[in-house]
């Protein structure tokens, strides 16, 4: 049967799983959000000793040490953080950690769908050195596996013998939203029941902070880790480089019905543009921006009245948070008799994750959504005029009363704008 003849289902969240600079699990994000904690500091390994920009949020546990060590060896860094979130994700959801047949699920109709941008790319780099030391003896022999982007949905099907299909969005800084949208469509459609989405990143390395630096794109206050990512202030500089995971369990809702599954969320709808622009700078006019929000709308079947809480993709740089911005407004003023949206930017607690941005953002939006409240911006002490939002900062406010859907923007080098809705349950 098509897609298309087939009878769209509701999709609802029923677990998730992150591993963030602010700790190894749901509970230690979320209540480090709330107590406005940061997890940047300073890079003190020899390698950055160089560098312009010392300053990055590392996760705050070495994924490593929580694995086996046969299975640590055989993953990179990405796909151990990807593996953890997922297994907590997973557990979450109330299902047997042995895997889909340990809890009673056919495991052709279970999916993966995980968001990444280089994954594995510093396995290359570490591989290249040691074959330009000791010539190819220093390439290890696992090199190639482990290097491919798509090892941490490969590696999270095999660890909980997922069958159904383990796919991989690469989409720049937008791929951990795009992942999970792409995973709503594949239990709306009927081709799964249930799915981990998410996105990892692993890229806190010299090249890349090196890389990053060149452009110009990263904040330069290496005497003031706490306070360099600083979405919506007027003195914000630059991104800050993080690294970690998230994963949320989606689920077909009949299905999480009939198990009794906790629901915190639907999961409504995504919306996707392209700027079409440049290769790294956002369309300053922010019209593709406001294109995915109101296809992410569309998708949900909902109007901006219907909006109670933003979660802004607000890298901290000078043009993207203006661009994120304009395109709020488009969208948002003039249609809201009730009041200005409250938006947060999240990266002023734990930097830009890249890939798993999107994903760990969705985890905290659920969050946000299920006990009904908003966690505060840290970092915009003083916000940018030109910016006029209304920024949650300092402590968090509960959501308003006036609709039930939030929002989740995250947008990426080359103009990808990718928009997450999900609904409060009744």
């Amino acid at each position: 049967m098509s897609e298309r003849s087939t009878p769209a289902r509701r999709v609802v969240v029923t677990g998730l799983g992150a591993v963030t600079p602010l700790g190894a699990d749901v509970p230690t994000l979320w209540q480090g959000l709330l107590d406005g904690r940061c997890g940047v500091r300073e890079l003190t390994g020899e390698e950055f000793a160089g560098q312009p920009v010392r300053i990055g949020a590392p996760a705050a546990v070495d994924p490593a040490s929580l694995l086996s060590r046969p299975q640590a060896r055989r993953m990179n860094r990405s796909a151990q953080f990807a593996v953890l979130a997922a297994r907590e994700a997973w557990r979450d959801a109330g299902f047997d950690p042995a895997g889909t047949q340990a809890a009673g699920l056919p495991p052709e109709r279970v999916g993966v769908s995980m968001g990444t941008i280089i994954g594995g790319a510093p396995v290359l780099v570490d591989a290249d050195r040691g074959l330009g030391a000791r010539g190819p003896r220093g390439v290890p022999p696992l090199t190639a596996p482990m290097t491919v982007p798509s090892q941490s949905a490969s590696q999270i099907s095999i660890d909980l013998r997922i069958t159904g299909e383990a796919r991989t969005v690469v989409s720049a800084c937008a791929s951990g939203t795009e992942a999970i949208g792409t995973a709503i469509d594949r239990i709306r459609h009927g081709h799964l029941d249930v799915a981990l989405a998410g996105g990892a990143e692993a890229a806190i390395t010299p090249t890349v902070m090196a890389s990053f630096a060149a452009m110009r794109a990263l904040s330069t206050r290496n005497d003031e880790p706490f306070g360099a990512s600083r979405p919506f202030d007027k003195t914000r500089d630059g991104f800050v480089h993080g690294e970690g995971a998230g994963v949320l369990v989606l689920e077909a809702e009949e299905h999480a019905l009939a198990r009794g599954a906790h629901i915190y969320c639907e999961a409504a709808g995504w919306g996707l543009s392209s700027d079409a622009h440049h290769m790294a700078a956002p369309d300053p006019t922010g019209a593709g921006i406001t294109r995915a929000i109101r296809r992410c709308l569309q998708d949900a079947r909902a109007q901006p009245q219907d909006i109670v809480h933003v979660n802004a993709h607000a890298t901290s740089t000078v043009e993207g948070d203006l661009a994120e911005a304009r395109a709020l407004h488009q969208v948002l003023d003039d249609r809201l008799p009730h009041g200005p949206v409250p938006v947060t930017a999240l990266k002023g607690h734990f930097g830009h994750l890249q890939g798993a941005a999107g994903a760990v953002e969705a985890v905290a939006m659920a969050l946000t959504l299920h006990h009904g409240l908003i966690p505060p911006t840290i970092g915009c002490a003083n916000p940018d005029d030109a910016i006029a939002l209304d920024v949650v900062t300092f402590v968090p406010r509960p959501l308003p009363t006036w609709g039930d859907l939030a929002l989740s923007n995250s947008f990426g080098f080359g103009g990808h704008n990718a928009v997450l809705a999900l609904r409060q349950r009744e």
